[in-house]
């Protein structure tokens, strides 16, 4: 018998009475059905509890579980919290160490280009004092009726320029128009690899003779022509010496250059 089953406990009105009372096996049984049903009742009754015993150790189970699960995705949460911070004060670092970098390569490029520039005061009044000795010592050789030393060889026909050049080496350059054309030939001099020494000797009649020392061979002829802003020729040419003559019908352009 079941708590949802119909009671089959007889109602007191259907007894059938006896001599002195109600017949005895009638109420018996009626009392036998009452204790079964009661009995089975009990059973269900039981039974729910057990059942609501495990569905609420279930849910008390449950709200453990989501309790920990909570508590791992808060850390979680404050991890990515702490990661994103320290990634955000990494980034800062290092958007203030490049515009510290910047501001270095600015101010480096600054005392670069004024270091170009007071060498190359430096050395236009080196060449003027250069320009002046030599005047004088034109001057005095004139007086004298000679010929100053390391004056140029005129007359030699011209040679195609080809050869390796090596050590102590002397170019002889002109006619220049200005002292840029000097600088601008000894800077491409000094672009070549293997050169270690340069200086300018001479420096009279817009012709100049510089001396360099080149610690390997070098097709010199060919750099010069790569590398020159002046258009040349070759009048003569030895191991240790070269004489070039600049062209003539150059534009104003490159005569500034």
């Amino acid at each position: 018998m079941t708590s949802g089953g119909a009671s089959t406990v007889p109602l007191m009105g259907s007894f059938k009475r006896a001599l002195f009372g109600y017949r005895r096996d009638e109420v018996d049984a009626a009392l036998a059905a009452r204790d079964a049903w009661e009995w089975a009742l009990k059973r269900d009754i039981e039974d729910e509890q057990a059942q609501r015993r495990v569905a609420v150790d279930a849910l008390t189970r449950a709200e453990g579980e989501l309790d920990s699960l909570s508590g791992m995705v808060l850390e979680r949460e404050r991890e990515i919290r702490g990661l994103a911070e320290r990634l955000r004060e990494a980034e800062a670092r290092h958007d203030r160490s490049i515009a510290s970098l910047d501001s270095i390569s600015a101010r480096l490029e600054e005392i670069q280009s004024q270091a170009r520039g007071q060498a190359t005061r430096i050395r236009m009044k080196a060449l003027r004092e250069a320009v002046e000795v030599s005047r004088r010592a034109q001057e005095l050789v004139d007086a004298q009726g000679g010929e100053a030393p390391g004056a140029s060889g005129n007359g030699h026909a011209p040679v195609e320029p080809e050869g390796l050049f090596e050590g102590l080496v002397r170019v002889e350059i002109g006619p220049l128009g200005d002292f840029s054309q000097l600088v601008g030939f000894e800077d491409a001099i000094g672009r070549l690899g293997a050169t270690s020494e340069i200086s300018v000797e001479r420096f009279t009649d817009g012709r100049a003779t510089l001396s360099m020392r080149l610690d390997e061979p070098v097709e010199l002829l060919r750099e010069l022509e790569a590398r020159s802003p002046l258009d040349f020729r070759v009048r003569h040419t030895a191991n240790d010496n070269l004489i070039l003559d600049i062209e003539e019908d150059q534009g104003p352009e490159q005569q500034a250059a």
